[in-house]
């Protein structure tokens, strides 16, 4: 293939994935960002190799941004002071195992406790840490089903529990009460535990949130992964981790050939990413972080309205972006990009997506859904 042809071809793809991009409404990503000023920093090997904190004879980094983001982050989630440590990750995935890996290791005879609405990764990262477990029942909102939780968690008093807990589930962006699990440790009388947070999607709206939940450090988390790609917005998937520095000095070990310590999951990781956040957050800062939510609040309001006015039977949980409704049929879902789980889809109101879109969303749904009959009308 030559270069005019090269170039043709990538145009055409281009031209596709912008198509697309207008029509994706079921799955947590931002569309509304524009990273060009960082381009130039796609002319050089970045690469994070090793520890943010720790100086590495390798010279091309961004370690020095990496580290403002993660300091921006670590006061956003109420981290102890001088007490924390984490990085930019590849995603919300590499957070959890990462999370689920210090927990192993502080804890190596700990059980795993994690509800049925758990984001399917999580399965994989226990079977590669080879992690014992034990599944719990989710509410019909997709929250984990406290008594369940309570009534496994006495059964197994003798066994360290590593609990798992989820600030905005996959399907229905349900929310797990760190604070009702900790009380429910006290009122049991165990003392030794680990409590990881999957916030990949809401962790980053949840400090802006009224009331703000209980998910943070503030309320007794031990270590939580979020993603950079979903409410913030990254042309590449990324996230970052944060966690109590005393688990990560237990696995940190010095390695001679990059000059720094191996205190991540991978050795080489991406130097890029980290601009990006740092790009955003300069630009966004946390009034507008905070603007940016109540936007994707507003927008869901509109659109469960607008279903629930057409008869359909859409739902969100309470100061939720994710708006859940049956499954329309794969005439809808294809075109829109929905995923669909036991009967169910939903439309994820992210920075990026507007009324225009949603508009069209409807028109389809009235056109095509609704003269089939398949909805009872709502009183």
């Amino acid at each position: 293939m030559n270069t005019i042809d090269t170039h043709k071809a990538l145009d055409c793809l281009s031209d596709s994935l912008k198509s697309n991009a207008q029509k994706s409404l079921g799955y947590p990503v931002a569309k509304d960002f524009d990273y060009s000023f960082l381009y130039p920093f796609l002319q050089l090997p970045l690469n994070n190799i090793g520890d943010p904190f720790t100086p590495s004879t390798y010279k091309v980094d961004t370690r020095e941004v990496e580290r403002e983001v993660l300091n921006f982050m670590a006061q956003l989630f109420r981290a102890p002071k001088d007490h924390w440590w984490g990085y930019v990750t590849n995603g919300g995935s590499e957070g959890n195992l990462y999370g689920l890996y210090l927990a192993r290791e502080y804890f190596p005879k700990g059980m795993v406790y994690y509800s049925q609405a758990t984001h399917y990764s999580v399965t994989k990262n226990l079977h590669l840490l080879d992690m014992p477990r034990v599944v719990i029942k989710a509410q019909e909102n997709g929250e984990i089903d406290y008594e369940d939780l309570r009534q496994t968690l006495q059964i197994n008093r003798h066994i360290t529990p590593i609990i798992f807990i989820n600030i905005g589930t996959t399907m229905k962006e349900a929310k797990d009460d760190l604070k009702k699990i900790r009380q429910m440790l006290d009122e049991l009388a165990i003392e030794d535990y680990h409590i990881h947070a999957d916030g990949a999607l809401s962790g980053m709206i949840a400090p802006f949130l009224t009331p703000r939940p209980a998910f943070d450090f503030a309320d007794g988390v031990d270590s939580i992964a979020v993603s950079g790609h979903k409410f913030i917005g990254s042309p590449i998937p990324c996230g970052f981790v944060l966690v109590k520095k005393h688990l990560r000095d237990k696995i940190a070990r010095s390695i001679s050939y990059i000059g720094s310590e191996d205190t991540t999951i991978s050795g080489s990781r991406n130097g890029f990413t980290p601009l990006v956040l740092w790009y955003a957050i300069k630009q966004l800062g946390k009034e507008g972080l905070a603007q940016r939510a109540q936007q994707s609040l507003q927008l869901a309001e509109y659109t469960e309205n607008r279903l629930k006015e057409m008869g359909i039977p859409a739902w969100r949980n309470p100061n939720a972006i994710t708006v859940v409704f049956p499954d329309p049929g794969p005439e809808i879902t294809h075109k829109w990009q929905l995923a669909v789980e036991k009967g169910i889809t939903h439309v994820i109101l992210m920075p990026g997506t507007d009324t225009h879109q949603i508009n069209a969303f409807l028109e389809d749904m009235a056109t095509t859904v609704i003269p089939k009959g398949e909805f009872a009308m709502i009183d």
